[in-house]
């Protein structure tokens, strides 16, 4: 368990943790795993640290690959193996198929209770630091003709499955979970999306059927109607999943409403605001939000206020006055908190009125590049940036020098630098510039 939690995003020790482990493998496969590289590796090097011979290692690997434990991808005409995190990982890839191999009812039991009951893990991975394993897409047909050119093609999801090398859907894993557990709801199960490398694995192992872009885009448009929300990796190149979410379902959208977390998840570049004279206060757009951040409220408790601010300006909380608009709503009035906001769009198709309107957020919200630039992201705002470059952790030197890495960069920055002279090491000394300079971009 502890080699779980040395990744960027981690599972805080528990005992469901380990119950968890006991179903998805044997004592002797954890002890292999817990040895592998956190980065990419051969099946020569994953010899070298189990100090097996290379036959006996590929027939090893392969079986914990069949399983989805490991990830196995093809670069260049040879095979890669990835240790995949918690999440998005091997939690959801156990519930992407039917097992007959595995007590999954026993097992989404044990995910409810360590997930959504205890909180450790699900509040470290969305507020324990400011960089998100996932981002909201806005919803393409809720955005304004006028602000059509400034959603960028990683922004879109027809265009991140347009640009897909690989499409697989497979079964959801938040409403495979929650099926479970009697807590299911009536959106489809077989309509999340995993793409380019992820995808790769997932359809050698069978684990996810393949697809083509156009039944992808027939997906997205099926979950659009659902006013399902479309949820992405957190990158710009070569994204790995987009997930159709419902607000009952979804660990993400639960641990916002749960938690009360602003910006718990990566936003879009948009948030709500309403035209007061148009609205009816029939209540739609705050049965639609997944996060609640729309509340119907009696109209003499709100207060007047201008109309929503132009592009580029924003206000933490936009009151709908209650000037014009119908009776249907009983004299309520839509109350939308842009903290919680995710700007996707969805309340903008459920307003009968028309009175729902995307506009820009004050500041721009940025995606990281790749997967690396998010890991190291994450990684250095969780204080384990020394995991990732000492990522061969059964190796004594690796741990020894993951340790004093560690410590250093737990330090303020003025006595960081009299450690780095004072351990007198110019290897040290150029790792500290790379954290100082660009996050250690030498991590691919």
């Amino acid at each position: 368990m502890r080699r779980v939690n040395l990744f960027p995003q981690g599972a805080p020790d528990s005992d469901l943790l380990l119950r968890i482990f006991s179903l998805l493998c044997n004592e002797r496969e954890a002890t292999l795993l817990s040895m592998l590289p956190l980065r990419p590796f051969s099946a020569a090097r994953a010899a070298r640290v189990w100090n097996l011979p290379v036959q006996q290692t590929r027939a090893l690997l392969e079986q914990l690959a069949s399983r989805s434990l490991l990830l196995d991808i093809e670069r260049d005409g040879r095979m890669v193996y990835i240790l995949p995190p918690p999440m998005a990982g091997f939690f959801e890839f156990s519930l992407m198929r039917m097992r007959p191999d595995l007590d999954q009812q026993e097992l989404s039991r044990l995910f409810f209770h360590y997930i959504n009951v205890e909180d450790a893990f699900i509040r470290d991975l969305f507020a324990g630091g400011e960089t998100s394993l996932g981002r909201v897409l806005v919803n393409e047909e809720a955005i304004p003709d006028e602000k059509a050119c400034q959603v960028l093609d990683y922004e879109r999801a027809s265009e991140v499955i347009k640009s897909a090398s690989h499409i697989a859907v497979g079964l959801c894993y938040c409403r495979q979970k929650m099926a479970h557990v009697g807590r299911a709801c009536d959106a489809p199960l077989d309509i999340c999306l995993t793409l380019n490398l992820a995808a790769q694995s997932l359809l050698r192992r069978g684990v996810a059927r393949r697809v083509e872009s156009a039944e992808g885009l027939d997906l997205l448009q099926k979950a659009r109607d659902l006013n399902l929300v479309q949820c992405a990796d957190n990158v710009q190149q070569r994204v790995n999943f987009i997930c159709n979410c419902c607000r009952c379902c979804c660990e993400g959208l639960i641990a916002t409403r749960r938690l009360a977390i602003p910006n718990a998840m990566y936003s879009t570049n948009f948030v709500q605001t309403t035209a007061a004279h148009r609205c009816t206060g029939c209540g739609k757009c705050a049965a639609s939000c997944p996060v609640d951040a729309i509340t119907m409220e009696a109209e003499e408790t709100l207060s007047p206020l201008p109309d929503p601010p132009p592009p580029g300006e924003g206000m933490s909380v936009q009151l709908l006055t209650p000037e014009g608009g119908g009776r249907e709503g009983g004299g309520r009035k839509a109350r939308a908190a842009t903290d919680f906001c995710l700007g996707c769009g969805v309340c903008v198709r459920a307003c009968p009125a028309g009175a729902i309107r995307l506009t820009s957020r004050a500041r721009r919200v940025l995606t990281p590049v790749n997967t690396a630039h998010r890991l190291v992201l994450m990684a250095i705002e969780r204080g384990k940036l020394q995991n990732l470059i000492f990522d061969n952790q059964a190796y004594l030197s690796h741990r020894a020098m993951a340790a004093i890495l560690g410590a250093i960069l737990r330090l303020p920055p003025i006595k960081r630098l009299m450690a780095s002279e004072q351990l007198k090491s110019r290897y040290l000394g150029r790792l500290l510039e790379h954290v100082e300079v660009d996050g250690f971009s030498g991590y691919d």
